[in-house]
């Protein structure tokens, strides 16, 4: 059955990741499954019966704080809960072959580094996973980042949707200052910027109309950036509310790690950020 799948381990962190999915599970109507996965801290050879039975409850308890928060927020929404061993990537892996949205917290960048749990799972899963962040903007923006590739399509229909859902405005954007980012590898581009704006602009304006179509009252617009899709990414999260991206990996072979740009993002935005896998879409 299909669900939203949160990660919940009682910190300030995945207190907002539970907020955020629980949204957007009662927006798509889907069940929500918050998920915690305990570990024994110590060797095995140090272990006894009472005090993995002690740790396990703990984890238990915690998990059941969660879900008892997720009904507080959302009374009518169906929760579910799992709980599981090991670390918190596989436990979220595991659950996510049936889920539409994986959603993880994240502390501002600032702080520190990235959790290892969002990049892993990012980087693994083959459908979107929201990494959420607080300093994400309230002004109701989704920002999605354009290349002309299947994966940015993915990403284009994820975030439409997402606008859709939300009642939010959506800005694509194009950085092409790049040579990964010029069509058909054509680098003499480069040499002429008008002839670069046309080219990829052209690429921009033809990969969001279909999704105008399709979502006739997103209020969305296009931005065409010459600077490396890195940079103009980086920007445009500064003002916005999430940011849609898609990940490196497509096919039967799973990457371990994600592209430059959505790795970037990752590590240095402050907005929530979606990454989509190609096989998403």
């Amino acid at each position: 059955m299909s669900h939203v799948v949160v990660g919940y381990d009682g910190t300030s962190e995945s207190d907002r990741a539970l907020r955020w999915a629980v949204e957007e599970a009662r927006f798509r109507r889907l069940p929500l499954t918050v998920c915690h996965a305990w570990q024994w801290p110590y060797p095995i050879h140090f272990s006894d019966r009472e005090g993995v039975a002690i740790v396990r409850r703990m984890g238990e308890h915690m998990l059941d704080h969660g879900v008892a928060l997720a009904h507080e927020l959302a009374p009518g929404l169906k929760v579910r809960k799992r709980l599981d061993t090991g670390g918190p990537s596989l436990a979220l892996l595991n659950q996510e072959p049936d889920a539409d949205l994986l959603v993880v917290g994240s502390h501002p960048p600032e702080e520190r580094s990235v959790g290892s749990t969002a990049l892993r799972v990012a980087a693994q899963a083959d459908h979107p996973v929201a990494v959420v962040r607080s300093a994400s903007s309230p002004d109701g923006l989704v920002v999605v980042g354009v290349d002309g590739s299947r994966g940015a399509d993915a990403a284009l229909a994820f975030g439409f949707e997402e606008a859709a859902l939300r009642g939010w405005r959506l800005r694509a954007v194009y950085g092409c200052w790049d040579p990964g980012a010029a069509p058909d590898d054509d680098l003499s581009l480069f040499g002429d910027e008008d002839k670069l704006r046309h080219v990829c602009g052209t690429v921009l304006e033809r990969a969001v109309a279909p999704w105008l179509v399709k979502y006739p009252l997103v209020q969305a617009a296009t931005s065409l950036v010459l600077r490396s899709p890195r940079e103009a990414l980086l920007e445009s999260a500064e003002s916005a509310t999430l940011t849609v991206v898609g990940s490196r990996g497509a096919g039967a072979v799973k990457a371990l790690t994600l592209g430059a740009t959505s790795d970037a993002l990752l590590k240095h935005a402050p907005c929530t950020i979606t990454i989509v896998p190609q096989r998403a879409g």
